[in-house]
């Protein structure tokens, strides 16, 4: 079916524009664009590309090749989503070169008959080769709590819900994608309803955005999707070195138009994280929906939250630890903001209103959360002064601050995060916090005391 194009995706020089900017234009107001110059001395961008400007395979093959990957079968579809198969990356290279020479020249996005067209999608490459700095993640996007979390903690420690063996595919949110031309991806919005970012080292992609279908080309349910045929569609042509920002639950589908290797990182911050608050309630809903007839149960409510977690990835109690250490966090940089020796800059006054915007956004997403409290967090009962003793924790602050330090420029933090422990900083806060009504009072006392140190 044909579609209505009714916006193209602005393109930008990276380069020209201040992280300031980026937020205010397009994370806040929750807009694509594809961005330009972030790439030029990545490695990736001349390991991973032959002479001729195509995937170097035979790299891949002879670095990385003994690595098990997640393919997607473009041709077959299951459910909503293509069949995943699990092979080498070296078995996948051997199709693919198999698949380009039986072409013979043949360029149809259908490839090669009774031979299947595959995508190696969803390669934690970071986490399995951290030595190999293939990249740096562009400072735009460096705000990135999903990930700055799961490098130091779980965010489900259910044994139920998570298999030590799968442990390099549960831990971040960083891909590697590698298709041929006619390789693709279905309508669908991201996980989490999380900010992406897809960054091509070669080849072409044909994006076409909007929200609510696997195929938006096919034929579409008309009482299924009604006015669908109304939709108006935005359409992007990324080019090789181009990386584009996909906002907050925007559907889009994705054609490689020449073969093709990208970059693609989900995250959210303080400017989506009511979406991820949102998508968690909803799909709550249809989780206790489905044993609706356990609802006289006692551990109806536990069900319905293990439920959540294995189909969303977390659920409200791993969420509600997630903001509790990331508003811990902030107060932290805080403090040490607020009792440094130096006079605030404006660049750390800039510092200073990103933390406090922060807290701000998990402070609307904890009240919320209130009328769906339940009386028991479960035994979720979050210790300030503990994490303060929580190697990995020191070490989370430490990277929100650092990168702070880079958006900002400027550094008076991350060197003070070993003395954080002082009596003043023990003196600020509540010791526990166990409900959203005890995170929400946290912030306020926090703001509170920190409010005279940033007076003007």
């Amino acid at each position: 079916m044909g579609l209505k194009i009714g916006g193209r995706v602005e393109k930008v020089n990276g380069r020209e524009l201040s992280y300031g900017e980026f937020a205010e234009k397009y994370m806040a107001q929750n807009q694509p664009v594809v961005l330009t110059g972030l790439m030029d001395d990545w490695r990736a961008c001349k390991d991973w590309v032959s002479p001729n400007g195509k995937p170097n395979l035979h790299f891949f093959s002879t670095h990385f090749g003994k690595s098990k990957v997640q393919v997607a079968d473009c041709g077959t579809r299951e459910f909503t989503d293509q069949k995943r198969i699990e092979m080498t990356v070296s078995e996948f290279v051997d199709h693919w070169l198999h698949l380009s020479s039986a072409d013979n020249g043949d360029n149809s996005d259908s490839g090669v008959a009774g031979r299947s067209l595959l995508y190696l999608k969803d390669w934690h490459f970071v986490k399995e080769y951290p030595e190999y700095i293939a990249y740096r993640t562009p400072l735009d996007f460096s705000d990135d709590w999903l990930n700055f979390y799961l490098d130091k903690f779980r965010m489900h420690n259910d044994p139920d819900t998570y298999s030590e063996r799968n442990e390099i595919s549960c831990s971040d949110y960083r891909f590697v994608y590698m298709g041929a031309k006619g390789t693709w991806t279905p309508l669908h919005a991201d996980v989490f309803r999380s900010y992406s970012w897809s960054a091509n080292v070669c080849g072409k992609k044909q994006w076409n955005m909007k929200s609510t279908v696997y195929n938006i080309f096919a034929d579409v349910s008309q009482s299924k999707f009604p006015g669908f045929e109304k939709a108006i569609w935005w359409e992007c042509t990324q080019e090789e070195n181009e990386v584009i920002f996909v906002p907050s639950g925007w559907y889009h589908q994705v054609h490689n138009l020449e073969d093709t290797i990208s970059i693609n990182h989900n995250w959210f911050n303080g400017y989506n994280l009511s979406w991820v608050w949102d998508l968690l309630l909803k799909d709550y809903g249809e989780a206790s929906e489905y044993i609706e007839d356990l609802k006289g149960c006692d551990d109806f409510e536990e069900l319905c939250q293990r439920n959540l977690a294995a189909n969303t990835g977390m659920n409200f109690y791993d969420f509600f630890i997630f903001i509790v250490r990331f508003a811990f966090a902030t107060v932290v940089l805080l403090h040490k903001l607020a009792h440094g020796k130096k006079e605030p800059s404006q660049k750390s006054s800039e510092m200073i209103q990103h933390l406090y915007f922060n807290l701000e956004s998990i402070r609307s997403v904890a009240v919320k959360m209130k009328p769906i409290d339940a009386d028991d967090r479960q035994g979720v009962l979050l210790d300030l002064r503990k994490n303060l003793e929580d190697h990995s924790y020191i070490e989370l602050c430490a990277a929100v601050g650092k990168t702070y330090e880079l958006i900002h420029d400027q550094s008076e933090v991350t060197h003070a995060l070993s003395q954080c422990k002082d009596l003043t900083f023990s003196s600020l806060i509540r010791s526990h916090v166990q409900s959203s009504e005890d995170l929400v009072t946290f912030i306020d006392d926090a703001l509170t005391k920190l409010g005279g140190a940033f007076s003007g």
